[in-house]
């Protein structure tokens, strides 16, 4: 017989209640996509019996989506992506947190303001600056518009603040320099931000189509949502085939999630203690 804890508060008892209702809605989704990509379709090349459960649609969504080439073009560009967003919004997130120079708060208000701008909005210069570099169906039409985020710039800015400057100090008595104290005492104290800023971009640049769907049109540089789109409008009634092609494209980000979910969480929380 179930008896309940004499230490749980009855407010608790309703935040687990509440908490277990979000994850169960959040997640019925996709556990329908899941469910769906094992039934078995009428354009499997198998014969698999209608009562049956089969890999299948994976084979087929694999084969037919061409997901290698895509997923070695979308893991390319949004480590790319990343790499420099994490250099640059480290150096950034730096000089704003650490460095007293005229106009630093107008500087971090135009960094703030570029958040409230959509990226769709700025796409017609982005394309002409594309254009006359001549990087229009290239990997760098989908790395460059987005090597610098405001929000990167922001994140560690945050979390540097809250980092006692004794430690700065303690390593210029030591002899460090501004970019080696960066380097070997900052950036490894901020580990928690950098995972936050590599899991919100890596994933972000993967489940973009935007960027490779205006800047690109050779087949060889099609990326993981953009394979999903024509993927998508070419089995549009075959249900079972596109759960499949989605659940591939949507497993890679998840296991990367949750490997970093205890350092995202970290990172989120820190960033909030000092303005």
């Amino acid at each position: 017989m179930f008896k309940p804890n004499p230490n749980l508060k009855s407010g608790d008892f309703l935040s687990l209640v509440v908490l277990l209702l979000g994850a169960f809605i959040v997640l019925l989704p996709l556990f329908v996509v899941f469910l769906t990509s094992f039934a078995p379709t009428a354009t499997s090349p198998e014969n698999v019996s209608k009562n049956s459960w089969s890999l299948a649609n994976y084979r087929v969504a694999w084969q037919q989506g061409k997901f290698l080439l895509a997923f070695a073009n979308s893991t390319l560009v949004a480590i790319a992506v990343t790499a420099f967003q994490i250099v640059t919004s480290a150096l950034a997130g730096y000089a704003l947190a650490r460095l007293k120079f005229r106009g630093r708060q107008a500087l971090l208000l135009v960094v703030l303001a570029t958040l409230v701008i959509p990226f769709q909005l700025l796409v017609i210069p982005i394309f002409l600056v594309l254009k006359w570099g001549h990087l229009i169906n290239t990997y760098w039409a989908m790395i460059l518009p987005t090597a610098v985020n405001g929000f990167g710039i922001f994140l560690l800015r945050q979390y540097f603040q809250t980092i006692p400057v004794e430690l700065e100090e303690a390593a210029a008595i030591d002899g460090a320099n501004r970019l080696q104290i960066l380097w070997r005492v900052m950036l490894p104290l901020a580990r928690p931000a950098l995972v936050t800023l590599f899991l919100f971009t890596f994933i972000g640049e993967w489940n973009d189509l935007f960027k490779p769907l205006v800047f690109t049109t050779r087949p060889e540089l099609r990326t993981v949502q953009l394979a999903l789109a024509e993927f998508q409008e070419q089995f549009t009634n075959n249900w079972p085939l596109m759960m499949a092609a989605v659940t591939i494209a949507t497993v890679p980000v998840m296991v990367l999630f949750l490997i970093g979910q205890r350092q995202f969480i970290q990172g989120i929380a820190a960033t909030g203690i000092k303005n």
